[in-house]
């Protein structure tokens, strides 16, 4: 289970993914965590999520923190499958309760809503993390870089990280 997780090469491209991720994402937690960058913080974020879009409580909760905690656990590198996993989730949810046919973001505030764009690139980037793992510069490996079970089941993990 633990090489399921943190398994990982030295590829600098989910390096990249992980940065630019966490950059995006992390705003948005932060405005539905602690209020900053404009937004209304843990108890209007939850009043948002169940009395406006009619979520549960305990669903708009793990929203919230996996929009926090997910793009510091991606920038750290640290089990970046599950939280790309986790954020992946976070994005389909956002188009299956909130689609309104729009594919483009609302630019020029010509629609009623945002489109699906930002939300597909999203789960495209967390696809890809979860296929790659976390690469240079990670948590994940360093740690799979300790196992010595998986230095020995995989002979050309010595070529590929040192």
């Amino acid at each position: 289970m633990k090489t399921l997780i943190f398994k990982t090469n030295k590829s600098l491209a989910p390096v990249l993914l992980r940065l630019f991720m966490a950059i995006v994402i992390f705003p948005h937690g932060a405005q539905k965590l602690a209020g900053w960058f404009g937004g209304f913080g843990l108890q209007g974020s939850m009043k948002y999520f169940t009395e406006t879009a009619g979520l549960p409580a305990p669903v708009g909760f793990l929203v919230i923190m996996i929009e926090f905690f997910g793009p510091i656990a991606l920038l750290a590198g640290f089990a970046t499958r599950l939280w790309s996993i986790a954020l992946g989730v976070v994005m389909a949810g956002v188009i299956l309760t909130n689609f309104t046919g729009y594919f483009f973001m609302n630019w020029f505030d010509n629609q009623k809503t945002e489109g699906m764009e930002f939300f597909l690139l999203a789960i495209g980037m967390a696809a890809s993390l979860v296929y790659s793992g976390a690469g240079r510069f990670s948590v994940d490996a360093f740690i799979i870089s300790k196992s010595s079970n998986y230095k020995k089941q995989n002979p050309l993990y010595q070529t590929a990280i040192e």
